[in-house]
């Protein structure tokens, strides 16, 4: 791929750079892209099957080959500065650039205090927001190469609005702040990328997504949620919009809802519920 070349449509051709793509909502968004031919750039950690916990960076390349795209899985640590920027020039060595960031990786620990070890926030905090800030760092010369050959670049974080409201701190501090870091970025970001023609943006869903962390968090039935293809859709009418927009917190269904999809019943786990399980930060 180079970057000079524009694409035809949709997504074909640009290559995305998605972090913690093995599995749940940022597989959903790579297959999802996969579909226009787009090149996927897969970052996480797991490479050998976890009963508990399905789905490998290699699974994960086969998915996003099999529904028309072409996949780099690389087996990287987000918290390693090296590891992020070798996979970075991993990337251009295979396709020519990046053009499209999606932050994905996050950790979960819906603790309180007493119960959240400086191990597990410094894990969440980590991964959530110096992951983030390093993934859009890293990618950063490469994204303004593809912005000045007008491949309209973008990052997409997936992190809610930000709610300084005390209720979505008090009963998980750590994991609220780690989320919020994300969000943070996209703030940041989307004020100081404008320049350049680069949109930075964030997307959250506003009920439960059925995903493996979320199937870890006790008292949590994912027969109330929706599927990660919701999100998956929601981020590819942003990725695929062709004004210039930034700075924004989308909430999928609103997405969706935009773009003229109003029925939203095939998302639903269970076929027909209507009572889901809301998701945190969302007002």
């Amino acid at each position: 791929m180079s970057t000079t070349a524009a694409p035809a449509s949709g997504l074909q051709g640009k290559t995305l750079f998605i972090t913690g793509a093995s599995r749940g909502i940022g597989l959903a968004i790579a297959k999802r892209a996969a579909r226009d031919g787009a090149n996927i750039v897969i970052l996480a950690k797991t490479t050998d099957p976890n009963p508990k916990l399905p789905g490998t960076i290699y699974s994960a390349a086969a998915e996003i080959e099999a529904a028309g795209g072409k996949a780099l899985p690389l087996a990287v640590d987000i918290r390693d500065d090296d590891a992020v920027f070798a996979a970075v020039a991993k990337a251009v060595e295979t396709f020519g650039g990046i053009d499209v960031l999606i932050n994905n990786a996050s950790a979960i620990s819906m603790t309180n205090t007493e119960a959240t070890p400086m191990k597990r926030f410094d894990l969440m905090n980590g991964i959530n927001a110096r992951g983030t800030y390093l993934c859009t760092a890293a990618c950063l010369p490469e994204l303004k190469k593809s912005a000045a050959a007008g491949r309209k670049p973008q990052v997409l974080t997936m992190s809610p609005p930000l709610s300084m409201k005390t209720h979505w701190f008090a009963p998980h501090t750590a994991y609220s702040m780690a989320k919020y870091g994300m969000s943070m970025c996209t703030l940041g970001h989307a004020g100081e990328f404008k320049k350049w023609g680069i949109a930075v943006n964030s997307l959250w869903p506003r009920t439960a997504i059925a995903t493996a962390a979320m199937q870890m968090i006790p008292g949590v039935d994912t027969a109330l949620c929706r599927t990660p293809e919701i999100m998956a859709d929601a981020a590819y009418c942003v990725l695929t919009n062709s004004a210039f927009e930034t700075g924004n917190f989308y909430i999928d269904d609103a997405v969706l809802v935009a773009h003229g999809i109003t029925d939203l019943d095939g998302y639903a786990v269970t076929p027909g519920n209507k009572n889901f399980l809301p998701d945190f930060f969302v007002d």
